[in-house]
């Protein structure tokens, strides 16, 4: 496929997609769809012209192979992003390689993750002299670390099936920007995050994620220099998460695991030069137990909120003010050993981060000096709120706009850029993630689903369910399905608003025909597994499961909405967004909670019909949908269902399968 045919990148974009096109020849099972020559056709003029794209592409379009064929027939480099660790995985080891050879370019690739992802050789090593580990568990899945440590090539910790991610090993065998030691380190030479980026850079397609794309885009450089340069091609798949993760990239946290690491870090580097132990000790104790207290004094908030609520309660104050002390006595305490070893040097600089974390966050004046005591705000338009886990907390400091930074950062980059999802529109229109993205006047292109709603689908809407505020609200719903999981056999996904309404209605539907699977009994990917293998099973989710959870086929034919899924109200972030709304004229309602809730709903839908053969009921419960004006927004940006209040229907749609 040389670039001389004469034909553009648009028309040879289409050709290969279509009827007895390369990729029809080349892939089994490949069907050609003219949504997706549409939408190959559109990233091939922004491709040509750097222009800017906005996408939405309907479930089953084949929105990855229509974005892959023109990139890699352009022959320009290019950075795709993709929403997670797994669906990158997918799409570097599956869609990538089948493309590629359909099409017969020798182009370079590369999959690059963020350096949490990879093995630490120096750390490896501190931690084989630790004595660490709470479990023989533990201690058995360290040993297969080490083990693979020595015949691993790329040093990728995804190719540990075992071990789970949030396996308490994975700090002590992965480095962060802070701990790494840079060119310092005795394993520089044979460091896998190095040797993923000059693959990187040296590639022509480079498979990456949304974290590591903000992370360079926010110069939260990971120390190895940017990949970001040079790209003439962006790609950002699954764009609706981009503008709340950029929120966590352009601004800064401080959390009690770190600050834990940092003391255990300094006392790792004692065993290698004499008299530091008793220097270090001491402090790295205080730090700790500094850490530990702040987390205690926090214990009687609500789980998050705005400093505003924290700083009011003396105990926080108090506990703040003693965890600064601590925190400036170690860094004090190994500044003269920063000349012994590197890795004291990197704790005293993560040490003096740190502390300046915590004096930004605490800021309480705004420009004008005025005491700020909004929601949260701060003088760079900014919301500065915690968050607390079982042991831990974290204090965070969130831009309330990222639309002007990112717009920066495209327009310095000169290229083009491509933005893609199956739930960008709200009823037809893209104004809201635009102005989210800092887009102005892109190119738009919606690409229907190529599905047969009418006969593949129904939307079931049950009646006389009260109000979802009303205390049987979840109970009502549970009484309102049994007739739906009776017809359908099981094979359901019923997704929450709450865990608290999950929890309840695990308790009501327990003991049924059908096999029960409820989020929090297991790992979301475990949880997935035995529902695929039970055929018939009935899963209980929340939030979590509307997005990333492909389950196609018999063995999912119901999703089931219980609520409308606006956001909660406990989130300070999305409160500060929807008072500068309001504050600038605007109508916090329609401009920023009903599209956020409207592209949420959408993500939820879309796990029931993944291929042309499926076939499935979606039941939306909430009765807003009739009853509100803003119902019908909701109901016109879901796909053509048909639509039926009589539970006959679906019985009816049941026995023709």
């Amino acid at each position: 496929m040389e670039d001389g045919t004469g034909e553009d990148l648009a028309a040879r974009s289409r050709a290969a997609l279509a009827e007895g096109g390369v990729l029809a020849m080349q892939i089994p099972a490949f069907a050609p769809r003219p949504s997706q020559q549409d939408l190959a056709a559109a990233v091939a003029d922004a491709l040509d012209t750097r222009g800017m794209l906005l996408a939405e592409a309907g479930t089953g379009t084949g929105k990855t192979f229509a974005y892959l064929v023109p990139a890699l027939l352009s022959g320009q480099k290019t950075i795709i992003s993709t929403g997670t660790r797994a669906l990158q995985d997918q799409l570097y080891h599956r869609d990538l390689p089948r493309v590629r050879d359909a099409l017969g370019v020798g182009i370079k690739t590369a999959l690059l993750k963020g350096r949490a992802n990879y093995l630490c050789r120096y750390r490896l090593e501190r931690a084989k002299g630790e004595p660490r580990f709470v479990s023989h568990e533990q201690v058995a899945q360290f040993q297969r670390i080490v083990s693979w440590s020595g015949r691993t090539r790329m040093g990728d910790l995804a190719e540990l099936e075992a071990l789970p991610d949030d396996s308490p090993l994975l700090p002590m065998v992965t480095s962060t920007a802070e701990n790494c030691l840079g060119s310092e380190c005795p394993f520089w030479g044979d460091c896998f995050v190095v040797q993923a980026r000059q693959r990187a850079q040296n590639a022509d397609v480079v498979v990456v994620n949304h974290h590591l794309l903000l992370a360079d885009l926010a110069l939260k450089q990971e120390g190895f220099g940017e990949i970001l340069p040079g790209a003439q091609a962006f790609v950002v798949d699954e764009a609706h998460q981009l503008p709340d993760l950029a929120a966590q990239f352009f601004g800064e946290s401080l959390s009690a695991r770190p600050l834990a690491e940092l003391g255990r870090d300094a006392l790792a580097e004692c065993k290698d030069v004499e008299g530091s132990l008793a220097v270090v000790q001491q402090p790295a104790r205080d730090l700790e137990h500094a850490t530990r207290a702040l987390r205690a004094a926090m214990e009687g908030l609500p789980p998050r909120g705005t400093r505003l609520r924290a700083l009011q309660d003396a105990g926080v104050r108090e506990a703040l003010d003693a965890l600064t002390r601590s925190l400036a006595d170690f860094a004090a305490a190994i500044a003269p050993l920063r000349e012994a070893a590197p890795g004291f040097e990197a704790c005293h600089v993560r040490a003096i981060d740190q502390l300046a974390r915590i004096a930004r966050w605490q800021v309480e004046r705004d420009l004008e000096g005025e005491l700020d005591d909004s929601s949260g705000g701060g003088p760079d338009d900014d919301v500065r709120w915690y968050e607390l886990s079982p042991r831990g907390f974290r204090l965070q400091r969130t831009p309330l706009d990222v639309s002007a930074p990112l717009r920066a950062h495209r327009e310095s980059s000169r290229a083009a850029w491509i933005f893609t999802s199956a739930t960008l529109a709200v009823d037809g229109h893209f104004d809201h993630i635009a102005t989210r993205l800092g887009l102005e006047q892109p190119r738009m292109l919606l690409a229907p689903s190529p599905f047969d709603w009418a006969s593949q689908a129904l939307c079931y809407l049950p009646p006389r369910l009260p109000q979802p505020a009303a205390r049987d609200y979840t109970a009502a719903i549970a009484e309102a399905l049994l007739p739906v999981l009776h017809a359908s056999n099981g094979r359901a996904f019923v997704l929450f608003a709450s865990h608290r309404a999950l929890r309840e209605a695990a308790e009501i539907l327990q003991g049924g025909p059908w096999p029960l699977f409820v989020q929090g009994q297991a790992p979301r990917a475990q949880l997935l597994q035995r529902f695929r293998e039970s055929g018939n099973g009935v899963l209980l989710g929340a939030a979590s499961f509307r997005e990333g959870v492909d389950v196609a086929g018999d063995a999912l034919s119901v999703v089931v909405i219980d609520k409308l899924p606006f956001a909660a109200p406990d989130d300070p972030v999305f409160e500060a967004r929807l008072d500068a709304i309001r504050r600038a004229g605007g109508n916090p309602f329609r401009d920023e909670q009903l599209p956020q809730a409207v592209i949420a709903l959408k993500q939820g839908v879309g796990r029931l019909i993944r291929t042309e053969t499926d076939r499935g009921v979606l039941v939306l419960c909430d009765p807003r949908l009739l009853e509100k004006s803003y119902g019908r927004l909701f109901l016109d940006s879901l796909p053509p269902f048909p639509k039926t209040r009589n539970v006959a229907d679906v019985e009816a749609f049941f026995e023709t399968s």
